[in-house]
């Protein structure tokens, strides 16, 4: 398992403008603006797609996370929580050591869900040249390896999925679509000064729009899966220049391939990241002094300051190009609590902007642009449905305590590089206006086990446990 992002810093050229759950509950239940009459399919009941998967559902606890969650000090607090089960490799298709395959997490689900209907999450991640702008999750596939992806990788996943145990059960198959991809289309591309060679090569080869529209397609031809789209976090994608300009790639992804639109459940957003659900001791329209929040050095003319106000934006932004206006929005809340010691009580001294933002925030890290095993960090809001308007769930898709990176260079055969972003002397890069990583020492590859990070999780996560 791996994941990274590595949001840019972005110039300051934009002109100032106007403004818990126990395994296997369910999760909290609202009302569904789709709820459908039941299909037969066969000799099975098939209920029809619904509009928000999460609502009336229990979602699976994956026992192989669980286990090592439990056997930590004080793991048992959050071991029966559901988490994402991450095919970051053709080989996780059929399991690893230490880490059952598909199928045998579908059966699994099917036994927890008691005949009840049960959300499985899975994270779909390997596309050619995976992770553009970040080393320490680049993926096994090669630039061009695009039919390798479909063939080795796609298939195989849409095959099983399609097996009648599983697309005639009651389980709602939610597929987090290729993480961290289209958005480094539009903010780490030439022109921009946070681009990369790597980011370069598969704008101008296609192969991440063409391999998102294709699992798109695939999987949203059966009838029980749901895709979420990744669309980064506000910290990458807020900006004016790069909002639309995202929006728009991933309209382009949602109609290549065969796919359309309507294969689209919704995103996902601050999936394995950091951002604060919501900063309530400053908002984006306060002023200090004459000067906008927005002209403070944490929120950098950026239009959004926390996760909830920017997914509820995006999601309306994929409808006004051309999205169902049902579509919905995860937020993933795993490690995004910031609690503790140092979490402020209230606003910040009013003396400047940037004295008001950063006494207030809630979100620590030295810059918003720092994505790996981020020091102080803690678990945020415990998985649950429809939270708020257009958020069809918090999620825990990245499960807490695996590791973003390796904090030096580690030899393996699974094709993640060592990335100086996971390196706690690292002094920064264009991605994060050149500032310390913020990273925690000592940690293993991408989705290793890091025992140190789960500890600092538990104790700062809001709400506490």
């Amino acid at each position: 398992m791996s994941r990274t992002t590595s949001p840019p810093r972005r110039k300051r050229t934009v002109a100032l403008a106007g403004s818990a759950l126990l395994a296997a509950t369910a999760l909290t239940v609202s009302a569904l603006s789709g709820t459908a009459a039941a299909q037969v399919e066969g000799s099975n009941a098939v209920a029809a797609k619904v509009d928000n998967p999460y609502s009336g559902a229990k979602v699976y606890v994956n026992p192989d996370w669980s286990a090592k969650a439990a056997a930590e000090p004080g793991g048992s607090k959050i071991s029966n929580q559901p988490t994402g089960v991450w095919l970051d490799r053709i080989a996780a298709i059929n399991g690893t050591s230490g880490a059952r395959g598909l199928r045998a997490h579908l059966d699994t689900a099917l036994s927890q869900s008691g005949g009840s209907p049960t959300v499985v999450q899975l994270v779909v991640y390997d596309l050619p040249g995976r992770d553009c702008a970040a080393l320490a999750s680049n993926g096994e596939l090669g630039p061009n390896d695009i039919d390798k992806y479909k063939t080795q990788f796609i298939d195989p996943i849409a095959a099983i999925l399609s097996e009648s145990k599983y697309a005639n059960s009651n389980l709602r198959i939610v597929t987090t679509i290729e993480i961290d991809s289209l958005p480094n289309l539009v903010t780490n591309t030439n022109g921009r000064p946070t681009a990369t060679p790597q980011c370069d090569t598969m704008k101008a080869n296609g192969n991440y729009v063409k391999g998102v529209g294709y699992a798109l397609n695939k999987l949203g031809a059966i009838g029980n899966v749901y895709n979420y789209i990744d669309a980064g976090h506000h910290g990458w994608i807020g900006w004016d220049d790069n909002f639309n300009a995202t929006a728009q790639v991933l309209q382009q992804a949602a109609t290549a391939e065969g796919s359309t639109v309507d294969k689209v459940a919704g995103i996902i957003v601050n999936t394995a990241n950091y951002s604060a659900l919501k900063e309530n001791n400053f908002t984006i329209n306060d002023n200090i002094a004459g000067t906008s929040v927005r002209q403070s050095k944490w929120v950098d003319w950026n239009r959004y300051v926390d996760e909830l106000s920017f997914a509820q934006a995006f999601r309306q932004q994929l409808v006004n190009v051309g999205f169902p206006s049902n579509i919905g929005a995860l937020i993933d809340t795993s490690r995004n609590g910031w609690g503790g010691t140092a979490r402020p009580t209230g606003p910040g001294a009013q003396t400047t902007v940037d004295t008001y933002v950063n006494g207030g925030r809630y979100d620590r890290r030295i810059h918003i642009g720092n994505w790996c095993n981020q020091s102080g960090a803690g678990l945020g809001e415990r998985p649950k449905a429809a939270p708020a308007a257009g958020i069809d769930a918090y999620v825990w898709m990245k499960p807490p305590g695996e590791s973003d990176g390796s904090s030096s260079s580690i030899p393996n055969d699974e094709g993640k590089g060592f990335d100086r972003m996971c390196d706690p002397t690292y002094t920064g890069n264009p991605r994060n206006g050149n500032s310390m990583s913020g990273a925690l020492p000592n940690s293993p590859l991408s989705g290793h086990w890091f025992s140190a990070q789960f500890q600092e999780l538990l104790k700062n996560a809001y709400p506490a446990l």
